[in-house]
Parts: structure tokens; C-alpha cells; sequence
């Protein structure tokens, strides 16, 4: 399943990106590193790109996650996810994204996050999306700005990111307040 505007596309990661993502990845380590999450045990290790592509294939035939390469103009520039589905009363999931260095400022991730929310909201149906930040994050907090999410709080060490348990802003959304969604908020906002 591919969700595009014309600008950006976002797509499920496949086997033979492991070399684009690698390379991305290696290129963006210190621009990353600051936002990503770690393990606070020392001894695990994350998935190879291979393991990594399988569950999250897994997760999106189960309903419970979803994972897309961010592509411009056929390259990939970024990655997103929607993950912790969870369906009954709560019917919600958190929105987390990365995008390479040379990408951000462009309004990319504003239009992924839009793509996937829309996804989220008239797709899977479900009524509540959010959006952890870090405090200092200032192009993450433009990010939700711009798309009209409500900040609902600080969570004190609610991540283990680099080495270290991190505090986040907690950004929302419900179905009720995305009216025609928010790829047409953003080009209204655009307008």
C-alpha cells in the first residue's frame, strides 16, 4: 500500500532498500542520534534491515503497525511509522518519524505526517493519533504546528533516547477534529 500527494510517497520498506537505507542512515548518524530511540539494555541489538522489513510486514498484515519509507522523486529520504494500533475503546496509534538532514526545512515530513494521519483517520478508522517530542526539537514542534495538532503535556522520561530517559511533549489529534483531513489543511494552509 503507497499513500502519495504528488510531492512525497510514502511506502512499505522492501528487502532491496537495505543499501539506500543503509547509506541514509550512515550519512544522517549525528543529525539522528540526539531523537532516536536506544535500548536501555546494553547487551541488545537491533534487527538487521532484512528482520527489521519482516516485522514490520507482520505488524501491518496484523493490523497493528505500519511502517513507510519517505521517497521524493523515487529516492528515500526518510522513514515513518505508525505504531501501538491499538483497535476496541481506544482505537489509536502514535505517529514517530525521521527524515535525512539534506530533506528538512522542505515541508516532507509535514506531508507524510498528513498522508499517514488520513490513512489513520479515514482508512483504518481509528478516532485518536499522537505525536511524542522532544522538548528541544524545534522542527518536530513546527511539524505538529503546522498540521494543528493539540499539545497535551509533558511525559519525564518517557523514551530511553541516546543513553538517556527523555522527556517528550505529547502532541494529539482525534477524528473529531481533523474535519476533511489534513493533507487539505496543509494545502489550505499553503493557499
Amino acid at each position: 500500500m503507497d499513500l502519495t500527494d504528488g510531492v512525497v510517497r510514502l511506502r512499505p520498506l522492501r528487502r532491496r532498500d537495505a543499501a539506500a537505507w543503509d547509506r541514509l542512515r550512515r550519512e544522517n548518524e549525528r543529525w539522528l542520534s540526539r531523537w532516536e530511540a536506544t535500548s536501555p539494555d546494553p547487551a541488545s541489538r537491533r534487527p538487521t534491515f532484512g528482520q527489521y522489513v519482516r516485522d514490520q510486514a507482520r505488524a501491518a498484515r496484523q493490523g497493528t503497525g505500519y511502517s513507510f519509507g519517505v521517497e521524493v522523486e523515487g529516492e528515500l529520504v526518510g522513514h515513518l511509522t505508525i505504531s501501538g494500533i491499538a483497535w476496541g475503546s481506544l482505537r489509536g496509534a502514535a505517529i514517530g518519524y525521521w527524515i535525512g538532514e539534506r530533506w528538512a526545512g522542505r515541508g516532507l515530513i509535514p506531508r507524510s505526517v498528513a498522508l499517514a494521519s488520513d490513512f489513520c483517520f479515514f482508512s483504518l478508522r481509528l478516532h485518536r493519533i499522537e505525536i511524542n517530542i522532544r522538548p528541544e526539537n524545534t522542527p518536530s514542534l513546527r511539524v505538529v504546528s503546522k498540521l494543528g495538532f493539540r499539545d497535551e503535556g509533558l511525559r519525564e522520561r518517557y523514551l530511553h533516547i541516546d543513553g538517556v530517559w527523555a522527556d517528550h511533549r505529547t502532541f494529539a489529534l482525534t477524528s473529531e477534529e481533523v474535519g476533511r483531513g489534513l493533507t487539505a489543511r496543509l494545502a489550505e494552509n499553503r493557499r
